[in-house]
C-alpha cells in the first residue's frame, strides 16, 4: 500500500472511522427487541437506582448475564454526568468496546505483520456488517468480543519464540506482564458473559500449544499469581451472589443461561444453523474468511515482505494459526450447543480481521500482492460506506411500527409514579415496554376481574375479550401506534374505595399511636 503517513496516524484514522460508524445516529432507533431491552432494564436499575450488584427486572427476574457490560454503562454515565438511560447511552458501551477492539486489533497486527496488515485489519472490521451492527446494539456480546480477543493477543505477546524452549528458559524468554494481562482478560471475559468467555479462548490456546508441539511450555503458563488474578476476577461477582444469598442469580447464570443453552432446556436448533450466518454475516468478507483460515492452518512459513526477520515471520504464522483455531473452535462449539444466536460468532471478528489481512499481504505472489492489497481495501471502503448508510436506516425501520415508546410516553402522562401499575395478557417479552415505562409493572395472571386496585396495561385485543369479567374497570387510555395497540384501564370505584380505606387506615394508626402515648 506504500503508505507515507506515520503508522500511529493511519491506525488512529481507521479507529476514527469505526467510531463514526458505531456512534452515528446511535439512538435513532428505538429499543424494540427483548434481548436489548432486558439489558436496558438492568442498566436502568444500576444507573438510575444504584442497584449495582443485584438488579432485577420488574421486581423479581434476576440478571440474565454477568454485569461487566452494565458496569461499563454505569462508568460511562457517571463520567458523563448522565442519570437517565436512553437508547443511545444503553448502546454506548458496545460502541466503546467496538472502537477499542478495532484499535487493539490494528496495534497487534502492526506489531506482528506490519502497517499494511494493520490498515487492512482495521478496514475489515469497519467493513464487517456484524461487527459494526453489534457495536451499535446494547448487549453484552461486544464486551465479550473485546476481552476474548485481548486474551488471545496477550497470549501471543507472552508466547516464547522458540517452540523447543521449556522450563525456566521459557519463563525467561516470555513476557510475565503479558501472561497477567491474558489472565485478567480471561477473567473479564467470564464477567462479560459467563464461563464461555474463558472456555473458548482457553480451549483454542490448548489446541494451538498441542498442534505447535509446545506442550512443555504449558507449565510455564501456570504462574500462581496469574492464576489467582484470573480466578479472582472471574469468580468475583459469582462469589458475591453466593455469599449474599442471591442463589436465584447463580441459578439463572450457571444453570439456565449456560447449561440450558448448551443442552437444550432453552430450545434446540439444527447443528447446521450456523452455515448461513458463517458465510453471510458480513459478506463478502465472511465468504473469504473460511478460505483464509484454512490457509492459516496449512501454512508453514509466512512469505517475507520488506525486511522481516525470520522470527518475525514465524510469530506472524503462529498468530494466524491460533486465530484460525479460535475461529473453527468457536463455530464448532456453538454448532454443538442446542441453543444458537448469530451474535455468538461476533468474537471471532478481530482475530478474523488479522487472518484476512495476513492472507492478503502474505499469500499472493509478489507480482500480484500490491493489486490484492488495493482490491481488498477498495472492497472494504465500499462496505464501510454501506454500513454507514444502511445500518442506522435499518435500525430505525425495524422499530418503526414495533416500538412501545409512544405508548409508554402516553401512559406516563396518565399514571403517576406512585400509582400501582400492572401488565396483563401479554404473550411476548415485555422488557421493551418496561424499558420505556422506566418503572416496575408486575405481570398479573388469572382472571382480569381479580386484579388489585390500580392501573392495568393490556393489549387491546385482550381487553376486548376480557372486559366482560371486569365490569368495575374503567378504560382511561387507548394507544395505537404501528403494530402496538394497548389499552390502559383503572379499577374504577374499587380503586377509589381502596384509596379511601388506605387513608382511613393511616389516620386510625396515627390516632392509636397518639392515644397509647
Amino acid at each position: 500500500m506504500s503508505v507515507k503517513i506515520p503508522p500511529a496516524a493511519a491506525i488512529l484514522a481507521i479507529a476514527l472511522v469505526v467510531a463514526v460508524l458505531t456512534l452515528h445516529r446511535l439512538g435513532a432507533g428505538d429499543v424494540c427487541t427483548g434481548n436489548e431491552a432486558v439489558e436496558g432494564v438492568f442498566v436502568q436499575q444500576m444507573v438510575e437506582h444504584d442497584q449495582l450488584l443485584f438488579p432485577v427486572e420488574n421486581g423479581k427476574v434476576p440478571m440474565f448475564k454477568p454485569p461487566l457490560f452494565h458496569w461499563t454503562a454505569v462508568a460511562i454515565d457517571r463520567l458523563a454526568g448522565i442519570r437517565k438511560v436512553t437508547a443511545a447511552n444503553l448502546r454506548l458501551p458496545s460502541a466503546f468496546y467496538a472502537i477499542a477492539g478495532a484499535l487493539l486489533t490494528m496495534v497487534f497486527a502492526y506489531e506482528i505483520l506490519g502497517l499494511d496488515a494493520a490498515i487492512l485489519a482495521g478496514l475489515a472490521l469497519a467493513g464487517s456488517y456484524q461487527y459494526i451492527s453489534q457495536g451499535r446494539f446494547g448487549r453484552v456480546d461486544m464486551a465479550l468480543c473485546f476481552f476474548e480477543s485481548l486474551s488471545l493477543f496477550a497470549f501471543l505477546w507472552w508466547l516464547p519464540r522458540d517452540p523447543a524452549t521449556a522450563g525456566k528458559a521459557a519463563r525467561f524468554e516470555s513476557s510475565l506482564p503479558a501472561l497477567y494481562l491474558m489472565a485478567a482478560a480471561l477473567g473479564l471475559g467470564v464477567l462479560a458473559k459467563g464461563p464461555v468467555g474463558a472456555i473458548i479462548p482457553g480451549l483454542s490456546i490448548l489446541i494451538f500449544m498441542i498442534v505447535e508441539r509446545r506442550g512443555r511450555q504449558l507449565l510455564a503458563m501456570l504462574d500462581p499469581g496469574a492464576i489467582i488474578l484470573g480466578a479472582a476476577i472471574a469468580s468475583s461477582w459469582y462469589l458475591a451472589c453466593y455469599f449474599g444469598g442471591r442463589f436465584a442469580f447463580l441459578n439463572r447464570q450457571l444453570d439456565t443461561e449456560n447449561v440450558g443453552r448448551f443442552f437444550g432446556s432453552l430450545g434446540a436448533m439444527a447443528p447446521w444453523y450456523y452455515l448461513k450466518p458463517v458465510l453471510l454475516n458480513s459478506a463478502p468478507l465472511s465468504l473469504l474468511l473460511p478460505i483464509a483460515a484454512v490457509y492459516a492452518l496449512l501454512s508453514r512459513v509466512v512469505t517475507p515482505s520488506g525486511g522481516e526477520s525470520a522470527s518475525h515471520q514465524e510469530k506472524g504464522r503462529s498468530a494466524v494459526r491460533l486465530f484460525a483455531i479460535f475461529y473453527f473452535a468457536t463455530v464448532i462449539f456453538f454448532s454443538i450447543a442446542a441453543y444458537k444466536r448469530r451474535s455468538y460468532l461476533l468474537p471471532v471478528w478481530p482475530s478474523a480481521a488479522v487472518i484476512l489481512a495476513w492472507w492478503i499481504v502474505a499469500i499472493p505472489p509478489p507480482a500480484y500482492r500490491r493489486a490484492a492489497i488495493w482490491t481488498f481495501a477498495a472492497i472494504c471502503a465500499v462496505l464501510v460506506a454501506f454500513n454507514f448508510i444502511y445500518i442506522p436506516h435499518a435500525e430505525v425501520r425495524a422499530c418503526a411500527d414495533d416500538s412501545f415508546r409512544p405508548a409508554a410516553e402516553e401512559i406516563g402522562r396518565v399514571v403517576a409514579p406512585a400509582d400501582p401499575l400492572f401488565l396483563y395478557g401479554f404473550q411476548e417479552e415485555v422488557a421493551p415496554l418496561l424499558f420505556y415505562l422506566d418503572r416496575d409493572a408486575p405481570v398479573l395472571d388469572g382472571r382480569l376481574g381479580d386484579a388489585p386496585p390500580g392501573f392495568v396495561i393490556m393489549p387491546a385485543q385482550v381487553w376486548k375479550t376480557r372486559q366482560s369479567e371486569a365490569l368495575d374497570f374503567e378504560p382511561v387510555l387507548t394507544s395505537d401506534h404501528g403494530n402496538r395497540h394497548l389499552v390502559l384501564v383503572k379499577r374504577g370505584k374499587s380503586y377509589a374505595f381502596f384509596q379511601r380505606n388506605l387513608f382511613a387506615a393511616r389516620v386510625s394508626t396515627l390516632y392509636l399511636s397518639q392515644s397509647i402515648r
